[in-house]
């Protein structure tokens, strides 16, 4: 069930809000940039998405076949979302990252559902052999 969040990044420019259902899955990848922010995110629709606050201070990374974008705010430094438009998974996306989501409780963070892809390989729709270190 969808339930709306909010987030930010660290110094609190970026701010958003989100409809989320963190039961559907969350998803941590072992791609050589997910594995260096150690990031662990959840995909949504564009619709499900609002920037509250900061877009002017927003900063953008691409890299590889430049179908994502990985947003972060460029006074802290924090990846709050990110997003792209992948036809292998469904089209328009934003990624938001888990971490930066402010009202979710570390109880509710533990019982997330967690789907590993092996980026690194470019097999993303199966998990790496070792996903501990993710």
């Amino acid at each position: 069930m969808k339930k709306t969040y909010h987030g930010s990044c660290h110094c609190g420019r970026v701010r958003f809000e989100a409809d989320l259902d963190l039961e559907a899955g969350t998803g941590r990848c072992n791609c050589s940039y997910c594995s260096k922010q150690r990031a662990w995110n959840a995909t949504i629709k564009p619709q499900d998405f609002r920037l509250m606050s900061g877009r002017d201070g927003i900063s953008d990374y691409q890299f590889g076949s430049k179908q994502g974008h990985h947003r972060f705010c460029h006074a802290c430094g924090i990846a709050a979302f990110g997003d792209g438009d992948v036809k292998e998974i469904g089209g328009a996306f934003v990624s938001v990252n888990i971490a930066c989501l402010d009202d979710i409780t570390p109880e509710e963070l533990a019982k997330l559902p967690i789907q590993y892809m092996d980026g690194r390989h470019d097999n993303w729709f199966q998990p790496p052999k070792v996903t501990s270190y993710l």
